[in-house]
């Protein structure tokens, strides 16, 4: 074996050693996502938990305060970031700006995000995370990949909730939505973000396997569809208390279902990273819904 062979095998195998042996740190912990991809990583030695907050063994970040970051990322080498996209956009992107500057500064190799379905764009959250797609992929020292999320079969339980007369009144007229299960997002996010490098660079869409309809939704829970406006949803949501940001972002969300601008399928990524079949969606939301209503 010549002297460049042998220098380039010792190569590849410290960086495969080095990989092998580093440290992932998965924010968000404390959230429906986060808390999942936390139980599918739990007992690891290589694994630390990041959430602002109080949680016995974790890392405090707090990405709205950035003197949190420099500690907890000390150390890390892979940052699995979990969206924090509950703000406005402005909000959202000091955010991730933060945290990608921080895990810059810090010596992190490798950003795993979670993003959102690129179906997604016109719905009115989707700016932060391209903003965000954007700004990793002009990092000069990060590696990362982008895990585009569809939206959760749980969160239609929330937002095509039965009510209390047995009707599914979800303004969604004949839209569908290719919704997936929270529980596969988190078991990709927790497999890739363990073993980055095959995925360096790559945009995954991560929709769900079929597209579900307000009819469909109905017939799950045994009610009616009798869909509202958009107008009487706005109405609905202003008066439930819901913060200022959060009525256009779901009454967004509505009417995307309703112009069927989410119902494109998995083409076969969501699969390829599960190594088998996802969940059947229109079972997680009739099981959430029930759950939710205390059957």
């Amino acid at each position: 074996m010549s002297n460049t062979t042998a220098n380039r095998s010792l190569c590849a195998f410290l960086t495969r050693l080095s990989w092998e042996s580093s440290m992932l740190l998965v924010t968000g912990v404390s959230g429906g996502l986060g808390r999942l991809v936390a139980e599918r990583l739990a007992g690891r030695d290589d694994v630390v938990l990041g959430t602002r907050a109080p949680l016995p063994g974790a890392r405090r970040v707090d990405f709205d305060e950035p003197e949190s970051l420099p500690g907890a990322f000390a150390g890390v080498d892979t940052l699995l970031l979990i969206s924090a996209g509950y703000g406005e956009d402005d909000t959202v992107i000091a955010r991730h700006d933060a945290a990608i500057s921080v895990a810059e500064r810090a010596g992190v190799r490798h950003v795993v995000y979670t993003s959102l379905t690129g179906a997604g764009d016109h719905l009115p959250y989707a700016l932060a995370h391209r903003w965000t797609e954007r700004r990793l992929s002009a990092s000069t020292s990060l590696k990362w990949t982008v895990l585009r999320n569809g939206l959760y079969a749980e969160l239609l339980a929330f937002l095509a909730a039965p009510d209390a007369d047995g009707r599914l009144t979800a303004p969604l007229a004949d839209g569908r939505l290719a919704a997936v299960a929270r529980a596969d997002l988190a078991e990709i996010a927790a497999r890739v973000a363990l073993d980055p490098a095959p995925h360096a660079g790559r945009v995954y869409e991560l929709a769900g396997p079929r597209a579900l309809g307000g009819a469909e939704l109905a017939a799950a829970t045994g009610t009616a569809y009798a869909p509202e406006t958009l107008a009487d949803a706005r109405e609905r949501i202003s008066a439930s208390g819901a913060l200022d940001f959060q009525v256009p972002m779901l009454v967004g969300t509505y009417s995307a279902i309703a112009g069927d601008f989410l119902a494109t399928p998995d083409t076969g990524e969501l699969r390829e990273l599960l190594g088998r079949a996802p969940l059947d969606a229109l079972e997680v939301y009739a099981e959430a819904v029930a759950v939710a209503s205390g059957r």
